[in-house]
């Protein structure tokens, strides 16, 4: 079920129905496509939703959608218009490199710092999470500018995943800015992962949700929500 790229000189990322080309191989049946779109005029999207519900993934198949229709190959995806991109941009996962003396949260800056000082309008760039090894107010002020360089000055295509949902105001003031989210069902106290990407952002992460579902203490849930209520 892959499908013919069609190539062109424009901006344009298009998929119809994509799909991740490993992840789908490992459930099959099971796997939920998404569309992408970007352009000139909706060139970032700021996705928000909670950790589990496949924002790195779908991240993740648009830039190897991306790379395997420049390669040649066939693609994953139902329908797919793409531009020619000169470099792909990942700042993914968390690590750190003790030998080097750089914590987790300076490798990430490292990292955020190549992309910005490398990256062109026709670079696509894929984000997920930015600021998050420091304080809250540093690290979404960071988050912030980050994606608001990306837009103005560099012009690149991007994906950027956060959990710091301030971010979605910056559609208010960027044309250029679209909010996305992961779909999430609740029920009775549970979360159900839809894995849809839709349109819109979400004030909501589910973390205690999530770390229930790893298996936490029902007393370190009971009191997380009590906190929560607090804050």
């Amino acid at each position: 079920s892959y499908s013919r790229p069609v190539i062109s000189d424009s901006y344009q990322l298009s998929l119809t129905e994509s799909r991740h080309p490993v992840v789908e191989g490992m459930v099959p049946d099971r796997f939920v496509p998404n569309d992408c779109h970007l352009d000139e005029d909706t060139r970032v999207h700021i996705i928000t939703g909670p950790n589990m519900a496949g924002k790195s993934t779908y991240m993740r198949q648009i830039a190897l959608i991306q790379l395997m229709a420049q390669m040649g190959s066939f693609i994953p995806a139902k329908e797919a218009k793409l531009g020619v991109v000169d470099r792909i941009f990942t700042r993914v996962g968390a690590y750190d490199d003790l030998s080097m003396g750089q914590s987790t949260f300076m490798v990430e800056m490292n990292e955020t710092a190549n992309i910005l000082n490398n990256a062109t309008s026709r670079s696509l760039i894929i984000l997920d999470e930015i600021g998050r090894g420091t304080s809250t107010y540093d690290g979404v002020s960071i988050a912030w500018s980050v994606a608001e360089y990306i837009h103005e000055k560099i012009g690149a295509k991007c994906l950027f995943a956060t959990h710091y949902h301030a971010m979605n105001k910056l559609s208010v003031n960027f044309k250029g800015i679209a909010n996305f989210n992961i779909a999430v069902k609740e029920m009775r106290g549970d979360i159900i992962f839809l894995r849809k990407i839709i349109e819109g952002g979400t004030d909501k992460s589910y973390g205690i949700e999530v770390a229930k579902l790893a298996g936490l203490p029902k007393e370190v849930i009971s009191r997380s929500r009590e906190v929560m209520k607090h804050f």
